[in-house]
């Protein structure tokens, strides 16, 4: 929880005495938290699991935003631009979320202004990569689009075992298809590629990334 922006330019008392007063969720997998559309009234930060932020067009498709873990705070936006929430939040995993709301936020910000920065770097980072994530769609294949998602992915979800790196990104097939903004079959034929060359292993709900320079050569 330290990690998460509200709680990094604090001293550990008073980091304490903020997550004590924030109202703590647990939720299974493909619980909602909140959808597209409602009242964005409360700031969240995942202790434990996984969030999907996703978006629905009108003919029904979905677009993932991105998959955030421990640590990461999403729903900070409308404290800055009060307004509807702009992407649904979906458990794709047994999760643990604290949240506050805006009024009790702006009361703790109110003199502490460098959290108040902090939180303003945050927003700045997510915005520039969603600036990657744009030009990636018009400038990037598939394949390279897969291999930089999933390399995303194991900077947060990786852990290092025998052979290689495994990511538990608990995503099914369709939902890694979105995130990456391709069709589930063109997303399909991309990790059997890399998965024949030996770069990585598919899992259940998981990748073993076996050569990572490769990958990471392949997503530029």
């Amino acid at each position: 929880m330290r990690k998460a922006p509200l709680f990094a330019a604090v001293d550990d008392e008073t980091a304490l005495s903020l997550m004590e007063s924030m109202t703590r969720q647990h939720m299974e997998r493909g619980d909602i938290l909140f959808r597209e559309g409602d009242p964005g009234d409360r700031l969240y930060v995942i202790g434990e699991g996984k969030i999907k932020l996703g978006r629905t067009s009108s003919d029904g498709r979905e677009n993932l935003l991105a998959i955030l873990g421990p640590g990461e705070m999403f729903g900070e936006l409308s404290l800055f631009d009060p307004g509807p929430r702009t992407a649904t939040a979906t458990a794709v995993a047994e999760t643990q979320v604290l949240s506050i709301g805006h009024e009790q936020l702006g009361e703790f910000l109110a003199g502490r202004p460098r959290v108040a920065q902090t939180l303003l770097a945050s927003l700045a980072r997510r915005l520039r990569r969603t600036n990657e994530s744009l030009a990636d769609l018009v400038f990037t294949d598939v394949p390279g689009r897969v291999a930089k998602a999933l390399l995303d992915l194991s900077d947060r979800f990786g852990r290092p075992v025998d052979g290689g790196l495994l990511v538990s990104h608990d995503l099914t097939q369709e939902e890694l298809a979105q995130l990456v903004g391709a069709s589930r079959e063109t997303v399909n034929k991309a990790l059997a590629d890399f998965a024949t060359r030996g770069w990585l292993r598919l899992e259940a709900r998981a990748v073993l990334l076996q050569d990572i320079e490769r990958l990471k050569r392949r997503a530029r």
